[in-house]
């Protein structure tokens, strides 16, 4: 517990856990083994950089094995903790089962400010970062494999990659070590945005279920629904940036470390992106939108979305009572507190939870592993074999037109699209879909029929552990 009273972020797993658990048959071994943290390894290591030895701190958690290998990404902060990071694990852990990914929960992280080093010093960091951690099978295809997370991406990933290989140079699967690599390192097409479009994703098959926008207070569909996002990150850049272009959505307010920027008519999130990449991440001076200094209290600001998408912990109990959003959809993992949970649901907020609504990384993860696993692109087998059947298709309909004398044509964009033949993305995306709608589907169905269930979340936590413990108790536990 901090100072202001608020619960730890592991606390708050912890309780968010409970409170479902309690609704369940379970025997209290089976809960107490489903919620501990299986082990954290903390290492401390030495980089000779700048002519002296510089230590680091890093730590790699497993929350469960219970399927294996483990997943979840790799952190750069200073803000990085054995806390923060078991608690992570720990939402990977029913991330994965909600999703139906064949993994176990894990998590890491090292304390560092990504921003005070230059490319080649990172790169010396991350390699002995990740050798402390390959020779303990704490990455491995089959046991552990992390990803990209706050302060981490495709470069890091890469260099990871490269360094398993490098100590297994036997390895025909080293690639599958690790997800969220470059494509042409052995990553996926789909990977960079995947977080953010299952944001995206979850959002349509909310708005899918008319009664279910009721419950939030609001009517229709995405198109003129205005967002506010906190942090412009991957995630957060994304999911605005799919939101407004393609589902109608007005980003009214968009805020990060230096304020927000805020403009009723819509900001284009493209150009504020362009803008903060041409100045150093800062949103000062943006000139096309009304800058606030205090971007905390943005958060307060009335919209019908919410969407936070940066760090833990952003709406607690000492803002919660004053968020004036019906709907709010979790992108980053743990931004509101169990205090501020309990708040906001007595308010009549309905909150799209983190374990949900963020799991496109590891979704496309996911398929990104199994492609390393299997060495073939998505798509390389049948797509020119789809756009032959089509050619096809719209050849006889055409012959029939011209023989009938109907005189009826196919728009060119029609033909366009149904001759394409799908490609790595179009089914990355179309699995990441699927994905979303059925994880949704399952919470919904505890939601909606079990009246001991009035959130969510609670349905998403009950959905996740009954799928891990459906998985001991085959084990024999």
């Amino acid at each position: 517990m901090d100072v202001s009273g608020e619960l730890s972020f592991r606390d708050s797993v912890d309780l968010m856990f409970n409170r479902a658990v309690k609704l369940m048959d379970m025997s209290p071994g089976l809960e107490q083994k489903i919620r501990v943290c299986n082990s954290t390894y903390t290492v401390r290591f030495g980089v000779r950089l700048r002519g002296k030895i510089e230590t680091f701190t890093g730590y790699r958690s497993v929350h469960s094995e219970h399927m294996e290998p483990v997943k979840g990404g790799i952190r750069y902060a200073l803000s990085v903790n054995q806390n923060e990071v078991e608690a992570l694990a720990a939402l990977m852990t029913y991330k994965c089962a909600l999703v139906e990914t064949p993994f176990g929960g894990s998590k890491g992280g090292l304390c560092i400010d990504p921003r005070a080093w230059d490319e080649h010093e990172l790169e010396l960091i991350t390699r002995r970062f990740a050798y402390e951690l390959i020779k303990r099978d704490l990455i491995h295809p089959a046991q552990n494999v992390p990803a990209p997370d706050m302060g981490t991406g495709e470069r890091e990933m890469a260099w990871i990659a490269d360094q398993f290989a490098r100590m297994n140079t036997t390895d025909i699967n080293a690639r599958a070590c690790v997800t969220g690599k470059p494509p042409h390192a052995g990553g996926i097409q789909g990977r960079v945005e995947a977080t953010g479009r299952g944001v995206q994703y979850a959002l349509r098959e909310f708005f899918r279920h008319k009664e279910d926008v009721a419950r939030a207070g609001l009517s229709g569909g995405l198109d003129g629904k205005r967002i506010i996002v906190q942090g412009l990150g991957n995630v957060g850049y994304h999911a605005a940036k799919f939101l407004s272009e393609e589902d109608g959505c007005k980003v009214v307010a968009i805020i990060e470390r230096d304020g927000a920027l805020l403009d009723p008519a819509g900001l284009n999130v493209e150009d504020v992106r362009q803008w903060m990449n041409r100045h150093d991440g800062q949103m000062a001076g943006y000139p096309d939108a009304k800058h606030v200094a205090d971007g905390k209290a943005v958060l307060e600001e009335a919209c019908d979305i919410l969407v936070p998408a940066a760090l833990e912990g952003v709406i607690n109990k000492g803002n919660a009572a004053r968020i004036n959003a019906p709907l709010i959809i979790e992108a980053a993992n743990g931004p509101i507190t169990f205090a501020a949970d309990e708040i906001l649901r007595q308010k009549g907020v309905v909150i799209i939870p983190d374990m949900y609504a963020n799991a496109g990384g590891v979704t496309v993860s996911y398929f990104e592993w199994v492609k390393n696993l299997s060495h073939i692109r998505f798509g390389r087998m049948q797509r020119r074999a789809e756009e032959a059947r089509s050619h096809l298709i719209v050849e006889e309909l055409e012959r029939l037109s011209a023989d009938q004398g109907l005189g009826w044509q196919l728009s060119p964009d029609f033909k366009e699209k149904f001759l394409q033949g799908s490609d790595e993305l179009a089914l990355v995306r179309s699995g990441l879909d699927d994905t979303m709608r059925t994880a949704y589907q399952a919470m919904r169905k505890v939601w909606h029929e079990r009246d001991d269930v009035d959130d969510l979340r609670v349905a998403a936590y009950i959905v996740s552990i009954g799928r891990v413990a459906q998985a001991y108790r085959s084990k024999g536990l």
